[in-house]
């Protein structure tokens, strides 16, 4: 694994670890071939009952519940872009009240919990989705984090600033985890490749990661979106230091350099992120 070399998930897990502060994994971890512990990353409870465990174990998070239905996003690679967005803010030498605007936070309200967990950063989430935001509201209640984590609904699905971002608001810095799809059938035929890909050819298609159509998908898919949230950046310029956002097809990152120049970026970075064998990346910009 090519985690960043903060990552506390770099080396693997302790399943035996994990057990003990999540029994609900007990059932699902078993022996493979090769003796070594495991669990079925095909199965989307299994793969939920291990987050919840690394959250509880590793960030102090102990409630951490939502619809099965939702995205259930894996903890080592969210809490990557967190660890490589700090980087990015030393680097600008942003190191003290740090403020981060969560575009897409999801009924998990994942990158807000990381980010507060590991740097001590307050987050504001948005999200379309008011079903979402209820769950997620419900998790920072719990968890006691309502003074350090608010959330915002996006009343318009075309908007990403808009109707968000007040007059006085300031961030550090944006993230996003844009939809990655056109429509259900695209990404239906994602996780039939990512089930054949972990010798599951054959059985019924479900989505290990779960996810809503909110989540997941977005018309005209993720390059659509992503030049909607360059553009938009561009119109709050003055309101956020750097704006960032993960990019999973690497071809689109040429049109974004593009897009950025002609909007009048200053400065445009991509960060490389390798996770086995899974390749991101993070592009991030700035107007200042």
């Amino acid at each position: 694994m090519n985690f960043h070399k903060k990552n506390k998930h770099k080396l693997g897990y302790d399943l035996d670890a994990l057990c003990e502060v999540n029994s609900e994994l007990v059932p699902f971890v078993f022996e493979n071939k090769y003796q070594t512990k495991t669990i079925d990353f095909a199965n989307p409870k299994a793969v939920k009952a291990l987050n919840t465990a690394l959250l509880y174990r590793h960030y102090n998070i102990s409630f951490w519940e939502f619809p099965d239905t939702h995205l259930c996003p894996p903890i080592p690679g969210r809490v990557d872009y967190m660890h490589h967005i700090s980087d990015l803010l030393k680097t600008s030498k942003i190191t003290d009240n740090i403020n981060v605007l969560d575009i897409g936070t999801g009924a998990s309200c994942i990158y807000p919990l990381l980010g507060n967990a590991e740097y001590n950063w307050k987050f504001v989430g948005t999200d379309i989705d008011e079903t979402s935001l209820k769950f997620a509201q419900n998790i920072i209640n719990k968890n006691d984090l309502g003074e350090v984590i608010e959330l915002r609904l996006q009343k318009d699905a075309s908007q990403i600033f808009k109707g968000i971002l007040k007059e006085d608001d300031s961030f550090s810095l944006t993230i996003c985890n844009p939809p990655f799809y056109k429509s259900e059938a695209d990404a239906l035929e994602a996780t039939t490749r990512k089930l054949k890909g972990l010798n599951k050819a054959g059985v019924k298609v479900v989505r290990n990661f779960a996810g809503t159509q909110k989540e997941l998908w977005y018309k005209g898919g993720e390059k659509a979106f992503i030049h909607n949230y360059l553009y938009e950046s561009s119109l709050f310029k003055t309101q956020c230091v750097w704006f960032t956002t993960l990019v999973s097809k690497k071809d689109l990152v040429k049109g974004m350099y593009a897009s950025l120049k002609k909007l009048g970026a200053t400065n445009i970075k991509t960060i490389n992120m390798e996770q086995g064998n899974k390749i991101s990346r993070i592009v991030a910009w700035t107007f200042k």
